[in-house]
């Protein structure tokens, strides 16, 4: 099983609801396959125009710890050394918070990742969850 464009567009435009539902700034949502590729990317009017790097780093360092952005997050505060490493190691492609959130199937399987920016990281990260869900698919924040 993969993400599909079609339930990758669904994840997008939900997480992008949710935000404004809850007033959040505009937000930028990326979502990612399980090799870091773009699938799809949107940034409402009003986004910085930087968003997209913010948005696939978060995604990118989830893919490719295999871990949801909470944990990074964690691990960035106790082995800053480690997190710098991994930032080398993936050309600066590795961003370190909340708001990066694993996408899996109902076996646990990871399928990709979505990255959402432009508000709080714990903002980003709830925005992130309801797209997962509404596509019939789960999240790991």
């Amino acid at each position: 099983m993969s993400i599909t464009l079609r339930k990758a567009r669904k994840i997008i435009s939900t997480a992008l609801a949710k935000g404004q539902e809850l007033g959040m700034k505009p937000l930028s949502v990326v979502v990612v396959d399980a090799g870091g590729h773009t699938i799809a990317f949107e940034r409402q009017d009003g986004a910085a125009v930087g968003r997209y790097a913010l948005a696939h780093g978060k995604a990118n360092a989830c893919v490719m710890m295999g871990l949801p952005g909470s944990a990074i997050h964690a691990r960035a505060e106790t082995q800053a050394y480690f997190v710098q490493a991994m930032n080398g190691i993936y050309g600066g492609d590795f961003v370190p918070v909340k708001g990066g959130v694993l996408v899996q199937d109902a076996k646990g399987n990871t399928l990709g990742a979505v990255g959402v920016t432009g508000d709080t990281s714990d903002n980003d990260a709830l925005a992130a969850i309801a797209g997962i869900e509404a596509a019939g698919l789960v999240p790991n924040a």
